[in-house]
This record gives structure tokens, sequence and C-alpha cells, in this order.
């Protein structure tokens, strides 16, 4: 039986999480912004230590707040499913300051709202933009360090624009998920490439 792991990708506008997906499972980035108006769902597959997961990305666009019961969930299109996601990847820009505020309030939200506990939540924080390190607003050990000691939640920079660690966030966000219960097995990943179209990866 295949298991379907469900991703939440949340972020403030133009942090990147669509470009992130693309290249992900396209390796296709666009120079043009085009805003997220609407959720939308790509479910790509992958083989993660033998067995098969179809993964459930939802490109989730800016909200306000994360929902706090589900009939708000159901109330908001953009929110549906994201309080039963089974992780979350939360973006921002690493030179914009009031991206990253915008992630720290989310994040705090899904440890108040969800239903279980939060505690087994995977939860990744993705400083997009890397390639933009000059221009950032906090040194990245700073960030690093809050996020995974404070926050307790994983970290990892990307560039989405020239695909850089594009497919490390995924592996390390799988590799989360493993630990905190979702295989009983703590058994290492092994990436074989990145997702394509219509095909599936080894991991």
């Amino acid at each position: 039986m295949v298991e379907t792991l469900s991703i939440a990708v949340i972020g403030a506008p133009g942090v990147g999480k669509t470009s992130i997906i693309r290249q992900f499972i396209y390796n296709d980035f666009s120079e043009a912004y085009t805003p997220t108006r609407t959720r939308y769902v790509y479910r790509p597959s992958v083989i993660l230590n033998g067995n098969m997961y179809e993964l459930k990305i939802l490109d989730v666009p800016p909200i306000s707040s994360f929902p706090s019961s589900s009939s708000q969930e159901w109330l908001d299109l953009r929110c549906r499913g994201v309080r039963n996601a089974n992780a979350y990847i939360l973006v921002y820009d690493i030179c914009c300051v009031e991206s990253f505020e915008y992630v720290k309030m989310i994040r705090q939200q899904i440890v108040e709202h969800r239903e279980s506990s939060s505690s087994e939540v995977p939860i990744l924080v993705v400083g997009n933009k890397r390639d933009l390190q000059r221009q950032r607003f906090m040194p990245r050990r700073a960030v690093s360090v809050l996020v995974k000691k404070t926050w307790k939640c994983g970290y990892v920079e990307c560039s989405a624009k020239f695909n850089w660690h594009v497919v490390l966030l995924f592996k390390e966000l799988l590799g989360i998920a493993v630990a905190r219960g979702m295989r009983q097995n703590h058994t290492s990943i092994r990436l074989q490439g990145a997702l394509q179209r219509n095909r599936c990866t080894i991991m």
C-alpha cells in the first residue's frame, strides 16, 4: 500500500516557495514573479528506504494566519488541507526580515492550533535566495541556532534560482519525518537526482 505524505509549503509573498517546488519537481525556474493566489497541489512520488510515498505538496497562498479550527480551514479555500498536513515547509527570504517574522508567526500558530501534538509535526524552516547572501539581514549561524535550538525545527538555506540545496531541503524534511515516527526504522536517506514530472525517484 502506498502511503501519502501531505506537505504544506507556506511563506510570505515573493519568498520563492513556488519556485522551490517547481525546481524540485520539474527542474524549472522562471525569472518572472507570479503571485500565488490560489492553493495548488503537486503530486510527485518518491521511494524512501524501499517504501513508496505519494507526496501531496500544497503550495499555499499567503494567509493572514494559520487556521485555528477545522471550520475556519474549510471556510477559506486557500487553507484547505493545511491543518492536517503531515509536515510543513516554512519559507522566508534571507534578505527580508519581514518574511522571517511571518514564518515566526505561522510556526507559533501551528504549535498552538494543531490538534495533534505539535512536537510530532515535522517543521522545516527554509531560507531562500542564498544567491543574495551579501544582502541578508542576519548571519546564517544566528538564524540556524534560533530555529534549531529555540523553535526545535529543521533549518536549510537554498537558492531556488540556481537549484542549490533544493533537493536537500526535501531530503531533510523527510529525514525529520522518519526520525519523528512516520516510519519506525531510522535508516539513512539515499537520494538519486531531483524529481521530474510523471517520474518516481529513489530517495
